[in-house]
């Protein structure tokens, strides 16, 4: 019997880390503005995604689109080289 197999899309979290760079910049936000908006003791999670070593959750997404100004599709880089398969 073949197994179905699904190729999805995957995330360049460094690309991705230096969108959020990008847009925070150009947002005219600091690390630590941003730290103060989601309340965050530190700004380690903040340094995590702008070097791609973390990824926002879903809510923080949210967030991040919202302060920016754009959809959460352009805070995200997929990278369209590389594919994984999914057994279905």
């Amino acid at each position: 019997m073949e197994e179905d197999m699904f190729i999805a899309p995957v995330i360049d979290m460094a690309a991705t880390g230096r969108n959020i760079v990008k847009l925070r910049e150009a947002a005219g936000f600091t690390v630590r503005d941003l730290q103060n908006i989601f309340g965050f003791a530190t700004p380690q999670a903040i340094y995590k995604w702008q070097h791609g070593t973390a990824m926002p959750t879903i809510d923080n997404l949210v967030v991040l689109a919202a302060v920016f100004g754009v959809s959460m599709d352009a805070i995200i880089i997929v990278d369209e080289n590389i594919n994984t398969q999914i057994s279905a």
